[in-house]
């Protein structure tokens, strides 16, 4: 006889949703054997697929590295490193108002930074949903609802007696977080979009000349000073707070770094006469490496689904083993096979996961922090959202497999971590790197796994290289390089490339 009794409840998530659950919880002692062997069976053929070695890590670490030299030295790479035109470190001297519109992945953000010198700063935002109508319509209707939600916020914060007074032109910083191809600091042609987006009629179109033309529809008055990526923002503001910092990951939705190179180690702009001595900020664009040759990353079948079935195959390889947009997307595949092979779920109305993108990364996140004997918030998720019940061999079988992705994503994020710390040579005297993203700050355990990566990759040194929590790159970060552009061109010696 299998022990059971029904189980009832409710549970908060960290978003503050509750959810009910009416299920049968089942002892373990009272479970098949057969079940429990399936599921331990299954379990080891996929820490096989998911697990990665130090001598693999390592392997890709100079796959990397070779693709990082290759983007530095040649256009339209794989891995672009995209110049940014952001020269040097701030100073901590840089004062006044700056506002930053940041477009990213789930929401419009608006921000009026005010900077202050010395590494401080004070912030005021505003944050706009954006419909997944909005990113696939026309591109130039996207940034007319940009330029109606920075009216709103200008309006909202410069009239009043007791508001900031506006100057006649207020400079702006625009952080547009996908792939351009830079010419100037204040330009930018879209490579390609990612983060689920595909506005029509924006790819190979420079976006800072059509938001122009938004800004000039709703007459503001702010005048667009530096086209950045949110992951140059991170490198730049964590920079500002802790001079320490010389890489910048970001780790959500997408994912991407930044560090600062010397000039002459950028042999593509080697001609357009710019002080080999000089420093830049380079956009690396990490989430394509490996999309082409497929040769060095761990591509898994699931993997390959979710290339396939995505608004863009074959891009962003890296990114996809990686990002929070896919974790949960992985998951749900193999679950899936687990039910068309007759494992998990017998007899029971599964349709709801079968949608495609149904289970999200933050019920990995949960899973993998369920502190209860009987997981009882993997319970409510399986019930409240997709209508089954659980065993608790089922429980502890998806629990495993959620730490396998994670910890596969935490470990090949380290990898590319590590290839720009061997390239620049930074493992001996160590170095900050200002992390940012949903799934850095939210994951459980993400931060230790890249930290326990690099060790497994450089050995005891790896501990000189320690990620912290970033500054606001795409707020703070793109204010600050507001500021340092406006000094460098009020001084007339901004280059006019």
């Amino acid at each position: 006889m299998v022990a059971s009794r029904r189980g009832s409840g409710t549970l908060t998530l960290p978003s503050g949703q509750t959810l009910a659950y009416h299920t049968r919880t089942h002892d373990e002692e009272g479970l098949p054997h057969a079940t429990k062997k399936t599921m331990a069976d299954h379990l080891r053929r996929l820490e096989s697929l998911f697990t990665l070695t130090p001598q693999r890590m390592r392997m890709i670490v100079e796959a990397f590295k070779e693709a990082l030299e290759t983007g530095l030295e040649k256009n339209d790479q794989v891995v672009p490193m995209i110049p940014t035109y952001v020269f040097g470190w701030p100073t901590s001297k840089e004062q006044g108002d700056f506002l930053a519109l940041d477009l990213g992945g789930t929401n419009l953000r608006v921000c009026l930074v005010t900077v202050q010198g010395n590494g401080q700063f004070e912030l005021t935002q505003s944050k706009y949903r954006l419909t997944e109508e909005q990113k696939q319509d026309d591109g130039q209707k996207l940034f007319d609802f940009c330029a109606e939600c920075l009216k709103t916020f200008i309006e909202s914060n410069f009239s009043g007696e007791n508001e900031v007074k506006a100057p006649a032109k207020l400079p702006l910083g625009f952080t547009f977080s996908y792939p351009c191809s830079q010419a100037k600091i204040d330009h930018g042609v879209l490579i390609r979009w990612t983060k689920g987006f595909g506005a029509p009629n924006t790819e190979g179109n420079d976006v800072a000349a059509m938001f122009r033309k938004s800004l000039e529809k709703y007459q503001l008055p702010v005048t667009l000073t530096a086209l950045i990526n949110d992951t140059t923002g991170t490198l730049l503001a964590s920079h500002y707070v802790n001079p320490k910092t010389k890489i910048a990951v970001i780790f959500g939705t997408g994912c991407n770094a930044a560090y600062m190179e010397r000039v002459e180690n950028i042999p593509k702009i080697s001609k357009l006469g710019i002080d080999p001595s000089s420093e830049m900020a380079i956009n690396c664009e990490w989430g394509a490496f490996d999309s082409f040759e497929h040769e060095h990353l761990p591509r898994t079948k699931y993997d390959t689904i979710v290339d396939e079935s995505s608004n863009k195959p074959g891009e962003q390889a890296f990114e996809k083993l990686i990002s929070g947009r896919y974790l949960g997307e992985i998951l749900r595949l193999v679950i899936c096979e687990l039910i068309d092979d007759g494992v998990l779920f017998l007899g029971q109305n599964t349709y709801k996961l079968e949608v495609a993108y149904c289970f999200d990364t933050a019920f990995l996140s949960l899973m993998e922090s369920d502190p209860t004997d009987e997981l009882l918030m993997i319970i409510g998720i399986f019930s409240h959202f997709f209508a089954v019940e659980t065993t608790l061999a089922e429980r502890q079988f998806f629990r495993a497999l959620a730490k396998l992705i994670g910890k596969r994503a935490a470990r090949l994020s380290a990898c590319g971590i590590a290839a720009i710390v061997s390239k620049m040579g930074y493992l001996d005297e160590g170095c900050l790197v200002g992390a940012d993203g949903s799934l850095y700050n939210k994951y459980p355990g993400f931060p230790d796994r890249v930290h326990e990566g690099l060790v497994d990759i450089f050995g005891d040194k790896g501990r000189n290289i320690l990620t912290c929590r970033a500054e606001d790159g795409s707020g703070v970060g793109s204010a600050i390089i507001a500021a340092m552009t406006k000094v460098r061109k009020d001084a007339g010696i901004y280059p006019d490339l």
